[in-house]
């Protein structure tokens, strides 16, 4: 088992973005759905600059959640699992980063659609929401593709884990399930946000989980075969 300041920095790593991702959301006085609807202008409004800010935590959580994926491959990038392990974490890491891109666009246009709405009739609001139905459509588009990549790429690292025994069995085994799960709702009921909902927090779990297990256990890496 390697257990040394590599493996601390990469537990951390991971129990950090967990802490930042669901704190910044459950702290958020309003979540804001699968698209941007005038309603969403109101409530942040009440309390914008709080809002603002648990926003920024959780985009933090989605990079450093990318932070701790580039740490994990730093450690696991050798043979033989390196070809399962790095397509695995690349997936993740693309995922991950088109889903902070995705909420850094629901954190702009929240707090500045707050001040342009600010004073409109129901007809301008109207007006206002369609000029940016596009956007809202694309960046829809992107959180769905972020699930999508991020899944693909647990499915590959949890069976990286499983077959080399890298971390615990039952975490590996976690890790391919969630992927699974996470494709599996996003092709078939693409639409219906609020199924996806608690996928985000066993996410938050399975973060704590990996980061736990680095810190107790460090990585157990098979000698290369010549």
């Amino acid at each position: 088992m390697k257990k040394d300041f590599e493996t601390n920095f990469t537990g951390w790593a991971f129990v950090l973005a967990a802490v930042l991702l669901w704190f910044g959301w459950a702290l958020s006085p309003h979540h804001i759905g699968e698209y941007i609807v005038a309603e969403d202008f109101t409530k942040v409004g009440e309390s914008v600059w709080y809002w603002i800010w648990m926003y920024r935590i959780h985009i933090f959580g989605w990079v450093t959640m990318g932070v701790s994926m580039f740490a994990l491959m730093s450690i696991t990038l050798s043979k033989p699992y390196r070809v399962v392990i790095l397509p695995g974490i690349g997936m993740v890491i693309v995922g991950t980063f088109t889903l902070a891109i995705a909420n850094a666009f629901f954190y702009n246009f929240g707090a500045w659609g707050v001040g342009k709405t600010a004073g409109m009739s129901a007809t301008e609001i109207t007006a206002f929401m369609d000029s940016i139905l596009s956007t809202n459509q694309y960046v829809t588009c992107f959180i769905r593709f972020g699930r999508i990549f991020s899944g693909v790429g647990l499915v590959l690292l949890g069976y990286a884990f499983v077959k080399w025994k890298l971390v615990s069995t039952w975490l590996g085994w976690f890790t391919m399930l969630l992927g699974f799960i996470a494709v599996g709702i996003i092709i078939s009921i693409p639409d219906n946000y609020e199924i996806y909902k608690p996928i985000f927090h066993i996410k938050v779990i399975w973060l704590v989980a990996m980061g736990v297990a680095i810190l107790r256990q460090g990585i157990h890496l098979p000698e290369e075969k010549a």
